[in-house]
């Protein structure tokens, strides 16, 4: 590392600290590229949220996912790397001729410099904002039915919302639970025509039952119990906590063991809209992508996304560590590339100093 005007200059920056951000810390540190880990304002990221994890590869009696960060950090900083508390404000970028300089701003005013940033700063699930959420996330609450649903079999399980992946969530529990119930705030749903289709299906089948016009608003338990129950309210009309002093709009309590939201995430990547890189709509991150080296670099040279910040699909633990992992090796190779052609660089201006 070294210091210029009082700034911090690093080789590689990652922004995260979940399982994309501390698997490229793993690697980039066994690489001898000395990574600095901010871990934002989520740090660990939503597996921190999750009680039990039984699906990661090498865990056959499970593990927790806090645990299962608190031992990735640790090996990330067996091999090197630095993991500090920290929100990124601000990335800016310079070029010098020959690479880019990762101009980083902190909530708290700090600034860094670095040669390559790879950016593993995740997506946050949405949530409805209601009492009892805080307390039972993870703990009957969750918002990853690949990740929890084996843990509520034989329960009667709500899941929030109308769009394709509440649709598909519903779909997948069928699998565990005794009856799925999907509650949206409408009357129609917004999901693709495919899982409207798979969702009736089951409906027919008496596996899942629609609550539509019906919101959650409140959960009830503990973190002892889990969820035991919830209060919903319903107006034929539609958004009813819209509608909450409508005479037609009825709350009621609802036996339930488990709440699965399914209302979409917000990839967290405000911070680095001051750079020219390409975004989905959504404010995902485009990479490359496709077969060969370089997957994970985005339209910037040397900067790379990986896991919830560009994966909107599969968001499993697995596929962030992986991505993780093609980060820190692709960001490795440009590094190396970048090292070359600076030192090219500097031998023809060393050599007329010495005439």
């Amino acid at each position: 590392m070294s210091e210029s005007d009082g700034v911090e200059h690093r080789r590689l920056i990652i922004a995260g600290s979940g399982i994309a951000g501390l698997t490229a810390a793993i690697y980039a540190g066994r690489s001898n590229n000395e990574p600095l880990v901010f871990e934002g304002d989520e740090p660990g990221g939503q597996l921190t949220l999750t009680t039990d994890v039984d699906n990661y590869p090498g865990f056959p009696e499970g593990i927790s996912g806090p645990e299962l960060v608190s031992n990735m950090r640790e090996q990330a900083r067996k091999f090197g790397a630095e993991v500090e508390n920290g929100v990124i404000e601000s990335v800016d970028v310079e070029d010098d001729g020959i690479g880019n300089t990762f101009h980083v701003t902190l909530s708290n005013g700090d600034q860094y410099t670095a040669d390559a940033f790879i950016a593993a700063s995740g997506a946050s699930a949405r949530t409805l904002g209601i009492p009892g959420e805080d307390e039972l996330m993870g703990y009957g609450l969750s918002t990853c039915a690949t990740c929890d649903g084996a843990f509520f079999r034989d329960e009667k399980i709500v899941v929030v919302g109308g769009g394709d992946a509440a649709c598909e969530e519903a779909v997948f529990l069928t699998k565990f639970a005794s009856t799925v119930y999907l509650v949206h705030r409408r009357d129609e749903f917004r999901a693709e025509d495919y899982w409207i289709d798979r969702v009736m299906e089951h409906v027919e089948d008496g596996d899942i039952e629609l609550k539509l016009n019906t919101e959650v608003t409140e959960l009830h338990g503990s973190q002892e119990a889990g969820i035991d129950h919830v209060t919903m309210v319903h107006n034929p009309e539609g958004h009813p906590t819209d509608n909450l002093d409508d005479p037609d709009t009825e709350a009621f309590e609802f036996d339930a063991g488990a709440v699965f939201y399914a209302i979409g995430h917000t990839p967290n990547t405000g911070y680095l809209e001051g750079l020219d890189v390409e975004m989905d709509e959504d404010g995902y991150l485009e990479t490359v992508g496709g077969d060969g080296a370089g997957q994970t670099a985005t339209g910037v040279p040397g900067l790379f996304g990986a896991g919830d910040v560009v994966d909107y699909h599969y968001q499993q633990a697995i596929t962030a560590g992986g991505m993780g992992c093609k980060a820190a090796i692709d960001a490795d190779g440009y590094l190396e590339d970048l090292e070359r052609e600076r030192e090219a660089a500097e031998q023809p201006a060393a050599a007329e100093n010495d005439d």
